[in-house]
């Protein structure tokens, strides 16, 4: 076990902390500076560490050039659906796994998490021909199942495992009470569950607005892309290259994450902690 009651234990893994903290929160720092510098600062060949004449003009941009908002709009619905999706069938697909027995439960849930085993393209070279037969490309329905597809089996993998720790007997008194199974999962098992139920949705949700495989691949209308191509084809591209302008809409287009996590942080932790401590 780690002894930090030496200052030289002390000193070597604060050291480490801040290196750790510097990988993690210098390519935040970074874009937030250079979305309010011009261009004439960012493409100086020594690069300053903070905006040595601060402007606004990068965010004027974001919203003026493009379709950011539309973008914004267009990831919100597709991530959000997606995100709450997912997360009703791993509830009850979790559930399901942690607290029935029947023949071929332990196949499926294999199954389900063999899935993770292959690379993002790859599984996207399955469900192209897939989508296209059922006339779903280039639509948003599309790449929201396409979005389930991938996040389920993670998600359900993690409310069983939760919903394992649940005591046995607690759903035994209430089926002798006559409760059904449906009541005793909304009304007994859902309310102590809160934290893995928001953790998943959290998952769900970044992992989907954070795409750009997908949605490149899936979308090609201007008016149904979501964020990630919105900013790529909208900034850098084979003829232009607005760092200043791409730096102050991705700067925006976190802000819906941030203030997410911000609000639901509490039962995120809570839920990402709670097989160390139950």
């Amino acid at each position: 076990m780690l002894d930090l009651s030496s200052p030289a234990a002390r000193t070597v893994f604060a050291t480490v902390a801040a290196l750790i903290g510097f990988f993690l929160f210098f390519p935040i720092y970074w874009l937030a500076i250079s979305a309010f510098k011009g261009n004439a600062e960012l493409y100086r060949l020594v690069p300053t560490l903070w905006p040595h004449a601060p402007t606004l003009e990068n965010f004027v941009t974001a919203f003026t050039r493009g379709n950011l908002l539309l973008h914004l709009k267009n990831s919100l619905f597709v991530s959000g659906c997606a995100a709450a999706i997912n997360t009703v069938l791993a509830m009850y697909a979790g559930y399901s796994f942690a607290k029935f027995k029947y023949p071929g439960r332990r196949a499926v849930m294999l199954m389900l998490l063999s899935a993770q085993v292959f690379p993002f393209g790859l599984l996207l070279i399955s469900l192209y021909p897939m989508l296209t037969d059922l006339g779903l490309v280039d639509t948003r329905l599309g790449l929201l199942l396409s979005y389930i597809v991938f996040a389920l089996p993670v998600s359900t993998y993690m409310l069983y495992s939760y919903f394992s720790q649940v005591p046995s007997e607690l759903i035994e008194a209430a089926r002798a009470d006559g409760a059904s199974e449906l009541r005793i999962f909304h009304t007994i098992i859902l309310p102590v569950s809160v934290p893995a139920v928001v953790t998943v949705f959290l998952y769900g949700f970044m992992w989907s607005w954070n795409d750009l495989l997908y949605a490149m691949t899936l979308i090609v209308s201007e008016d149904k892309r979501t964020v990630g191509p919105g900013l790529l084809l909208s900034y850098l591209n084979e003829v232009n290259a607005d760092w200043g302008g791409a730096m102050a809409a991705s700067l925006v287009a976190s802000a819906p994450i941030v203030v997410a996590f911000a609000f639901l942080q509490r039962w995120f932790i809570q839920g990402v902690t709670a097989g160390s401590v139950k």
